[in-house]
């Protein structure tokens, strides 16, 4: 959503579409993206790194073939958008991040407590 309001040519019809394209988004970079990386690493190393900006820009170019309702006029939006989620990632995980680098689930609760007890199996009182 943030990066539909900031760049020009990404469009979204409808909430649905919009968390249908994160859900793929987010499944392409799990699975395809390290692909594309190893593929690409020569030239990830000529360009210094620039090269995986491209590989994010097409993780975002292909959502829309698959999730119908969300738009991508062209590669160069496609590009400034992944660059705006990238970003928007790296600011949020700052506040979820420990000093040791891991991502730490907030909560309330200090200790986990433990509760004694069996467990009954089918039929039995």
């Amino acid at each position: 959503m943030v990066a539909a309001s900031f760049v020009r040519g990404l469009r979204y019809d409808s909430i649905g579409a919009l968390i249908g394209a994160a859900l793929l988004l987010g499944i392409l970079n799990a699975f395809l993206r390290p692909v594309l990386l190893i593929l690409s690493a020569p030239l990830i190393l000529l360009t210094l790194g620039f090269f995986i900006l491209v590989v994010n820009g097409l993780m975002l170019w292909i959502v829309p073939g698959i999730i119908a309702g969300f738009h991508v006029d062209r590669f160069s939006s496609a590009f400034f958008g992944a660059l705006v989620i990238s970003i928007v990632s790296w600011i949020l995980s700052a506040f979820f991040r420990g000093s040791d680098g891991r991502v730490h689930v907030l909560t309330h609760h200090t200790q986990i407590k433990r509760v004694r007890g069996r467990v009954l199996e089918p039929g039995e009182r």
